[in-house]
């Protein structure tokens, strides 16, 4: 099972970073065989909401991997 974590263009109704983040954190009993963070944009992210959002859910998926080696 591979998963795709997109951070991109805000959309009416959809996910807020909080949501993503909390979904990602219910998902340890998954066996994961990879995940990718795309779409941040340093140029058009002046105030790096997008990066610290996309650091923060790869730093959340590195630690499931870490708890299923342990």
């Amino acid at each position: 099972m591979s998963n795709n974590i997109k951070t991109c263009t805000p959309v009416a109704g959809g996910l807020s970073s909080a949501q993503a983040l909390a979904i990602l954190r219910g998902l340890g009993d998954l066996n994961f065989i990879g995940a990718d963070v795309v779409e941040v944009a340093p140029a058009y992210d002046h105030v790096e909401i997008t990066a610290i959002a996309a650091a923060t859910i790869a730093h959340d998926y590195r630690v499931l991997m870490a708890q299923k080696k342990a």
